[in-house]
């Protein structure tokens, strides 16, 4: 049976078998692993996955006629669920960490990761996620300060996550063919981060900064503190600097103060 992709969705199913098992290689599953796999498709990355004989197989696809061909192909070898990974609570699927894996809609893609970052607290559901991006998606999320890509997303993705880019993707190994290239990135949780009382400080801080990317931040420092001096003196910023110039570190300092500062408010 000939599947039609779905553009409304975001289908394009990875056919290239070399670059099937190059994914895989990055899980290292073994037999103990529980793992997860969002957006299966036509089921060419869960083929891999099921002959490496993992504990338990989770897939979340959204499509129904998918859902329905995983289903009667796999039968009992996975665990499948006709669900839109944006509301699912992936904590409810197993009670042990999982290894993720994703050939997510390129249209929602940010969403998803930010849902697994800031919906996280210190006890991650998740050991590593293997996830597939737009190439220039995949390099906002790993640029660094100082350069043209670095932004929100650099910022926010790279707070609790240890991020590795491991390769790119031709757009002639998908069905059908996308307009832009890809790349696969890897994330491993860290043991020490920065911890906030509500995650939505470093969104506030992130978002009125890069409001105006290429003007300095003195205004933005003022509509978040009224240019109040002790905060000034105590992150030590040069207010001439523009948003891409600050480390990922100096952005936690400001959420910190951000969120004392709202405290000290309300009182």
């Amino acid at each position: 049976m000939k599947i039609l992709p779905k553009k409304s969705l975001g289908q394009n199913f990875l056919t290239d078998i070399n670059i099937i098992n190059k994914i895989i290689d990055i899980g290292d599953i073994n037999k103990k692993d529980n793992i997860l796999e969002v957006g299966p498709g036509t089921g060419n990355l869960t083929k891999e996955i099921i002959n490496k004989k993992p504990k338990k197989i989770f897939l979340i696809e959204k499509d129904k006629l998918l859902y329905r061909n995983l289903k009667k192909e796999f039968k009992n070898k996975i665990n499948i669920f006709n669900e839109d990974i944006l509301k699912t609570n992936e904590k409810n699927l197993s009670n042990k960490k999982l290894t993720v894996f994703g050939n997510l809609p390129y249209n929602i893609s940010t969403q998803i990761l930010a849902k697994w970052i800031l919906n996280c607290n210190s006890n991650f559901w998740y050991k590593k996620l293997i996830l597939m991006f737009q190439k220039d998606v995949a390099e906002r999320i790993t640029a660094k300060a100082n350069t043209k890509n670095y932004g929100r997303l650099s910022i926010i993705s790279n707070w609790k996550l240890k991020i590795t880019k491991h390769f790119d993707i031709s757009k002639n190994c998908f069905y059908p063919k996308p307009k832009v290239e890809s790349s696969i990135l890897s994330f491993v949780p860290e043991t020490k981060y920065v911890k906030f009382r509500n995650a939505k400080s470093l969104e506030t801080v992130t978002r009125i900064f890069f409001s105006q990317k290429r003007k300095m931040i003195n205004k933005p420092f003022k509509q978040l503190f009224n240019n109040n001096s002790e905060v000034l003196n105590k992150l030590k910023i040069n207010l001439k600097l523009r948003p891409q110039n600050l480390s990922k570190e100096i952005y936690f300092k400001i959420a910190k103060e951000y969120e004392e500062n709202e405290t000290n408010t309300e009182l």
